[in-house]
């Protein structure tokens, strides 16, 4: 008799270590969204409090797609000057590259602003008046529309590069603050892809 009553104990036991476990878990996975030392937990926690689906997006991710369309339209705008004031065949090919990689970024930008309901960023918006990382200033553009040949070719590349760290940024930015997945997708991509092309214009530059 004493064993089957020693088997109960035991199994009753088991049953209330792991009620404890589990009640432990839950507490843990409460502080972790609390405590800093858990980067990973922490990047999560703004959506993790509201029901995070695809279709989420904060103002973070407003925030980008707003600042990327003019910031992408200068890219634009600057790569056109070189298709006809530029020496460099490089330079040339880079510009080209640069207009239809960005021409569809902000037509996805766009389209996300007018699903979510918000405000377009109004044409010819950011000339000096936006500070944004990396943004031209007007007379910055119209030291580029006056120069040709190697003097352009420089002043493009130079600019260009500084007008692409500040895309960067803003993809960063966009990376750990926001909620919608497309969004932060893009913002992977443009991370990708223009840190490749600064690479390219510091070496066309003659930076190592």
């Amino acid at each position: 008799m004493t064993t089957k009553r020693s088997l109960i104990r035991r199994a009753t036991a088991v049953a209330a270590a792991a009620t404890a476990a589990l009640v432990l878990a839950a507490c843990g996975g409460n502080g972790d969204d609390n405590s800093s030392t858990h980067n990973g937990h922490n990047a999560a926690s703004p959506s993790a409090s509201a029901p995070a689906q695809q279709g989420d997006h904060n103002a973070a991710d407003v925030a980008f797609a707003q600042g990327m369309i003019p910031h992408h339209r200068q890219a634009i705008e600057m790569a056109d000057l070189a298709a006809t004031r530029a020496e460099s065949a490089e330079v040339k090919k880079l510009a080209g590259e640069i207009k239809k990689a960005q021409d569809p970024e902000i037509k996805t930008l766009s389209g996300w602003l007018t699903s979510w309901g918000e405000q377009l960023p109004a044409e010819g918006q950011g000339h000096g008046g936006h500070d944004m990382s990396g943004m031209m200033s007007a007379e910055e553009m119209r030291q580029l529309e006056s120069s040709s040949g190697k003097a352009f070719d420089t002043a493009f590349l130079t600019m260009m590069v500084k007008h692409h760290e500040g895309a960067v940024a803003m993809a960063k930015t966009e990376q750990s603050d926001g909620t919608y997945q497309p969004a932060k997708d893009m913002a992977g991509a443009i991370i990708t892809s223009q840190s490749a092309e600064i690479a390219r214009m510091n070496t066309l530059l003659g930076k190592s």
